[in-house]
């Protein structure tokens, strides 16, 4: 299971990466293994408002919807169209053509609320809850 060093993670197993003012945000290698194939990705509009802890979207699998919650407080200024067409990118490369949204965090104190790699890697290793 990959858990890059570089990113920050939920406990709802999503990961951050910070771009300049940005944040790129998609879910977790772990997260897309316990889902199976994924067959759609339900995405925010460009420029929503996100509430961090509260769902943005959903991943649709053959097997489960799981909901997608926000990392932080901020708007929505990109979306990866391109999982529209090729949502099993998720599954196959969730660090880096799986991205789902970039984000302009408003509340950049929240970053200090998420997880590193290496209490995200705990968390998978005692079952992921």
């Amino acid at each position: 299971m990959k858990v890059p060093e570089t990113l920050q993670y939920t406990k709802d197993h999503e990961w951050i990466r910070r771009e300049g003012d940005l944040a790129v945000v998609g879910i977790t290698d772990f997260a897309q293994s316990e889902l199976g194939d994924i067959v759609f990705v339900e995405l925010p509009q460009k420029g929503a408002a996100l509430t961090a802890g509260k769902e943005f979207g959903t991943v649709e699998s053959v097997k489960a919807v799981s909901e997608v919650f926000a990392p932080l407080t901020g708007e929505v200024v990109a979306v990866n169209e391109a999982l529209g067409d090729a949502p099993e990118t998720v599954n196959n490369d969730p660090y880096d053509g799986g991205w789902i949204l970039k984000m302009r965090p408003s509340k950049p104190d929240e970053l200090a609320g998420l997880m590193t790699a290496a209490d995200y890697a705990k968390l998978i290793e005692g079952g992921g809850h």
